[in-house]
């Protein structure tokens, strides 16, 4: 029991030290992606303008502190006439991807966010982001990592970010 808690203190004592070290913009940052998600090509088919249309940009994974647990950052843009929401995320370094958002000190797994009509989703450090639990490898900088994205409406979106160092900081 004794060993639990301690194990569990220090993992928390890791993910705060590492979400809190840097501020995230909306800079791209090398991100990739290899599909956009929207109604102009072929999205939701409600026709043209009247729903959402996605696009992913300005995403990182710093270097995890941990071997085991890393966060991601990105942008997700809906230039659309129609909300949507993102409701998962996948990717073959970890066994899981949770969504979480920063209230006070405090993190929050959440089962989905929303992308508005007209704006963004913004994840970004010391608010909404992803947790990449149980990783396969701990990976290394200049490599990229790629994420599939899952909406409630529109079609799956691949997209690589680039890892960076643990200290990164956009340009803001």
């Amino acid at each position: 029991m004794r060993r639990a808690r301690r194990g569990a203190v220090v993992t928390a004592a890791a993910l705060s030290l590492a979400l809190g070290l840097a501020a995230c913009s909306g800079e791209d940052s090398g991100t990739r992606t290899k599909a956009e998600s929207g109604d102009g090509d072929g999205g939701s088919g409600a026709g043209p303008g009247s729903g959402p249309r996605l696009r992913a940009e300005a995403g990182f994974v710093p270097q995890p502190v941990m071997k085991d647990l890393a966060a991601g950052y990105l942008t997700v843009r809906n230039d659309g006439a129609a909300d949507d929401r993102l409701t998962g995320v996948s990717t073959d370094l970890a066994d899981d991807v949770t969504m979480h958002v920063t209230e006070g000190e405090r993190m929050r797994a959440v089962d989905g966010l929303d992308v508005p009509a007209g704006g963004e989703l913004t994840l970004a450090r010391g608010g909404s982001h992803l947790m990449l639990e149980k990783l396969d490898r701990k990976p290394e900088v200049g490599e990229k990592v790629s994420f599939v994205l899952h909406f409630a409406e529109s079609e799956p979106i691949e997209v690589e970010v680039p890892v960076q160092p643990t200290t990164y900081r956009p340009a803001e």
